[in-house]
């Protein structure tokens, strides 16, 4: 039997907004009777995550992924809908519920501004009730994966953003949670902290079991770390299933990338769909054309180099917003 993590079933959660009235008149009729606007963030969100499990959660923005991730940590209470996260209702905010799970917001700090990073961590160290020897060892554990070990007494408002961001890992993973909610992690960073953070996220749960919900709008995160991804758009969940299994139900076509011997000759040769990318040929064909259209461009012109693959995630993740139904 699975043992799940996350149990949603028809979570939802809408705003009600008030609506101002333009111009004085429209302000004084707003003393006697407003108007409100209901906003659905998230509409009847179902799915279940086993144990030890790493899921990309993916949408556009305003697609309702943050309000899911706040209603499964119990920031927020739903307007319909159940949960359970780890056998717990997590928005009736039980002690032993917060001990056991962590939420990382990219754009979020929860480190104090004014003091060392190590006096961040002592007051999560404290909050949560761990030992000295306990949290010394994680911290040490945790400071050098992340290469911020030489940096743990340096004021926060002095680290760069990458080092802020593992800092802020560090301090979520301080009480070892068993589930871990991640909210744009790497947003910002630069190519270097990105990697490092990726390549810690990739191996952390492989070693700990810790369940881990990511969601990402870079989609070398989501390609590096996530074999299952769940697409949530206007509120709605659009897919559940292999981040592989995307690209064949969504993308109907492969792309060729040929180099030919002459750099000068004419793209129009290699047929419809090519376009030049400096002495790159590179055309879209549909999946069940590769190997004509192959031929054609073998037999038109001299190759020098030929490569054939899948259309890039981003682009597929794109046909799948444009393509549902507003």
């Amino acid at each position: 039997m699975t043992d799940f993590a996350v149990r949603a079933s028809g979570l939802t959660k809408s705003f009600r907004t008030y609506k101002k009235r333009p111009g004085f008149r429209g302000a004084l009729r707003d003393l006697w009777s407003r108007t409100h606007e209901d906003t659905v963030a998230a509409n009847g969100v179902s799915f279940d995550i086993p144990r030890g499990e790493l899921v990309g959660f993916l949408g556009p923005n305003g697609a309702g992924k943050t309000t899911t991730l706040k209603m499964l940590s119990g920031l927020l209470y739903p307007t319909s809908g159940h949960a359970e996260v780890l056998g717990y209702t997590p928005w009736k905010r039980q002690s032993e519920f917060k001990r056991k799970f962590a939420l990382v917001m990219g754009q979020k700090n929860q480190l104090w501004w004014d003091l060392p990073a190590a006096e961040s961590l002592e007051l999560n160290r404290v909050i949560y009730g761990i030992s000295k020897s306990d949290a010394a060892a994680t911290i040490r554990e945790l400071s050098e994966h992340l290469d911020v070990a030489h940096k743990l007494h340096v004021m926060v408002r002095e680290l760069s953003l990458g080092e802020r961001m593992k800092f802020e890992l560090i301090a979520a993973l301080l009480h070892r949670p068993e589930i871990l909610f991640l909210d744009e992690p790497t947003i910002g960073l630069d190519v270097i902290s990105q990697h490092k953070v990726r390549d810690f996220l990739k191996q952390y749960p492989r070693h700990t079991g810790t369940t881990t919900i990511l969601t990402s709008h870079y989609m070398q995160d989501i390609e590096a770390l996530c074999e299952r991804v769940i697409i949530i758009d206007r509120g709605r969940i659009q897919f559940d299933g292999p981040l592989r299994q995307i690209v064949d139900r969504f993308s109907s076509k492969k792309i060729i990338e040929v180099t030919p011997s002459d750099p000068a000759v004419d793209s129009a040769i290699f047929g419809e769909g090519a376009t030049r990318e400096g002495g790159i040929v590179r055309i879209s064909v549909a999946r069940d054309g590769v190997a004509s259209r192959c031929r054609h461009i073998f037999e038109s012109v001299e190759v020098a180099d030929i490569n054939v693959h899948e259309v890039p995630i981003e682009e597929v993740i794109r046909q799948v917003f444009s393509e549902t139904p507003r």
